[in-house]
């Protein structure tokens, strides 16, 4: 891996903000990091630091500082589920201080995400929105102050089998443990919208309205069967269903 090396003139700080995104394998390239960081700087009033957990920096914009994925000893072949993501509650990760904002690399911001930082609470994510009965939240999006949470990271770490059996991945899991805890908060439901639930018009007029912003939307998910660029193209992962494009995701998914 290409590793950057952290700007000498971002000194760690109690106070400082961390926009935390995370990329491996090959399904996102750098390009998604660079478009993230891009949507970060146009919609995050102040100074930030700008980090990427990553075993592959190639390609990344040097605004970005690039540092290894602590290594979580998963078995080879597991399903997918998102499980490398706690290891961003590591008691020391690598020397960050602060309060991080964590952003999944597929998603769109589309208005200011300043009051992220300013929302209260000791943990924030989104409540899920399908089944919003569930305390379980989406990851896409969670703050917290780093190191705070070392505690749910060696509970996996300690409970790794019996975890993986017991919670489907990574979101279900921390947010069982933080609520237990007391900690779990979640944000204003209108700032982080689903596109698959809350941008595509309803059946029919999805073959012929293109898809729209929810109002007081800040960031838009991609999840399941719609990433950006099929937004972009106006293409469903889904046969038989019809989707515009959306002109909006191009002007705010940008370097």
């Amino acid at each position: 891996m290409t590793q950057k090396t952290p700007n000498p003139t971002a000194a760690p700080d109690a106070d400082e903000r961390v926009i935390l995104c995370m990329k491996w394998g090959t399904k996102y390239g750098p390009e998604y990091v660079n478009r993230l960081y891009g949507m970060v700087a146009r919609h995050l009033r102040g100074p930030f630091r700008f980090v990427c957990l990553t075993d592959r920096g190639e390609g990344v914009r040097p605004e970005v500082e690039c540092l290894p994925i602590p290594d979580l000893a998963l078995p080879e072949g597991i399903p997918e589920r998102g499980w490398k993501k706690l290891t961003t509650f590591e008691a020391d990760l690598h020397g960050l201080r602060g309060t991080a904002l964590f952003l999944d690399l597929d998603v769109v911001i589309v208005d200011d995400i300043t009051p992220f930082f300013e929302q209260p609470g000791e943990f924030l994510i989104i409540h899920d929105w399908k089944r919003p009965w569930r305390v379980t939240g989406n990851s896409s999006v969670y703050r917290f102050r780093i190191g705070a949470h070392a505690d749910v990271l060696a509970k996996f770490l300690a409970e790794q089998a019996e975890a993986r059996k017991a919670f489907r991945n990574e979101q279900a899991f921390l947010s069982d443990v933080l609520h237990r805890q007391g900690k779990l908060a979640y944000w204003p439901k209108e700032w982080c919208a689903s596109f698959k639930y809350h941008c595509i018009p309803a059946w029919p007029t999805n073959f012929w309205r293109e898809p729209g912003i929810p109002q007081g939307c800040r960031i838009v998910i991609f999840h399941g069967e719609v990433n950006p660029p099929d937004a972009i193209e106006g293409r469903r992962n889904r046969t038989g269903r019809g989707l515009r494009p959306a002109q909006w995701v191009t002007t705010h998914w940008s370097e």
